[in-house]
């Protein structure tokens, strides 16, 4: 007898559809850490009318998945700590109402509050014409504004518990790259962490370029005067000027700013024995963070977006994880960053999502990371240089 309980929620291909669910820990006859639940509904009214959620609370931690929006995750809590950011956009917002072509190709912003989005797959960084293909490639890709075609949920009866969100969603166009990731978002009753694996499938009989940057954004009670962004690293250098900027205050947070000019900075993690790395979010007290766990021959670079503009403007960091730096598809293919994917090939990526609410807790991954930082003596890059970003060619 099976010890996974399991519901298909959407299935396009079998014509499979529910628009509610609900299922808890008073179903079964098992004693859990802590009380559970996972359910489903469909948002309406305004730009999120039509708008799928599914629900999950593992009994202290809480997030709502966007299966409408690419398996989004679009915003949490943690013993009272709100997971996300306060966006200037009222989402989550329906893809319908989304035109990525606006803007010059900045329309992807129309629709960007989620606590985390993938941006990609065949394409993440700004607006530009690939000389190659022949694309338009609008801001961050399509995938976040491309619906689950396939939505499951299971939940696993024998120790540890877990509470898995399963969803398939496909990035395809007539002529041009057939892809499709298939995601599992884990968590377990009574912890403080939330599991990503993506598998990305090239469909085609051809090989397929993939890019594919996580953006996982923290606003308050992370983000503060004096919060600190940490993590091992071998260099990092700017994006461009205005990044330049920022240097001498890297790690450091600094409060709301009216007209506040984001400021991107691009890392080469270290990782330990096993590969794995982390990136550190933590207050201006220590007593209150998050951190973002990756596989760094998945994900080998790191972006740290700082966005210290006025609340209502949207005060909030990025820590991003990413196959390549979110540069034009063109450069990052020159510089051999891009990832081709054979005929029918596949592409795992893995990112773990920790909330810490103690000093201590915080404490441990301190030392993680300095332990990790042992490895090499870390070089900051005062301007941008020319092999990580477009704008250090002229620096």
């Amino acid at each position: 007898m099976s010890r996974v309980k399991s519901w298909v929620l959407t299935d396009t291909f079998a014509d499979i559809w529910q628009d509610t669910f609900a299922v808890n820990q008073s179903s079964f006859p098992q004693r859990f850490p802590a009380p559970w639940s996972v359910q489903k509904r469909t948002l309406r009214g305004g730009r999120r009318d039509g708008v799928e959620v599914v629900e999950v609370n593992n009994g202290v931690l809480s997030f709502t998945v966007l299966p409408t929006r690419g398996m989004g995750i679009w915003s949490g809590w943690y013993r009272g700590s709100h997971l996300g950011w306060q966006a200037p956009v009222l989402g989550p917002v329906h893809p319908l109402h989304v035109n990525l072509l606006d803007r010059g190709g900045l329309g992807w912003l129309d629709g960007f509050d989620e606590w985390i989005c993938r941006c990609g797959l065949s394409s993440q960084g700004p607006p530009c014409t690939d000389p190659v293909t022949g694309e338009f490639l609008p801001l961050h890709g399509r995938i976040a504004n491309l619906p689950a075609h396939y939505l499951e949920v299971q939940v696993n009866l024998a120790e540890p518990h877990e509470l898995k969100v399963i969803g398939q969603v496909d990035e395809t166009t007539m002529f041009f790259s057939r892809l499709r990731m298939t995601t599992t978002l884990t968590t377990t009753p009574g912890s403080n962490r939330i599991l990503i694996e993506d598998r990305i499938d090239n469909l085609s009989s051809r090989p397929a370029e993939l890019e594919l940057l996580y953006h996982c954004n923290f606003g308050p009670p992370f983000v503060e005067v004096g919060s600190k962004v940490l993590l091992p690293f071998r260099q990092v250098a700017p994006r461009d000027a205005a990044a330049a900027e920022g240097v001498a205050d890297l790690h450091t947070v600094a409060g709301p700013t009216p007209g506040f000019k984001e400021q991107v900075f691009y890392f080469d993690p270290l990782a330990d024995r096993e590969g794995w790395t982390v990136a550190l979010l933590h207050n201006a007290r220590a007593d209150r963070g998050v951190a973002v766990r990756f596989k760094r021959a998945e994900l080998p670079h790191f972006v740290v977006w700082k966005n210290a503009a006025a609340a209502e403007d949207g005060y909030v960091v990025g820590l991003e994880p990413a196959t390549d730096l979110p540069n034009p598809r063109p450069f990052e293919r020159e510089k051999g960053r891009v990832v081709t994917l054979p005929p029918e090939g596949s592409y795992l990526c893995t990112v773990a999502v920790e909330i810490h609410d103690t000093a201590m807790t915080l404490e441990t991954v301190l030392d993680e990371i300095a332990r990790l930082q042992k490895q090499a003596k870390p070089i900051i890059h005062p301007k941008p240089v020319a092999d990580l970003s477009p704008a250090g060619s002229g620096s």
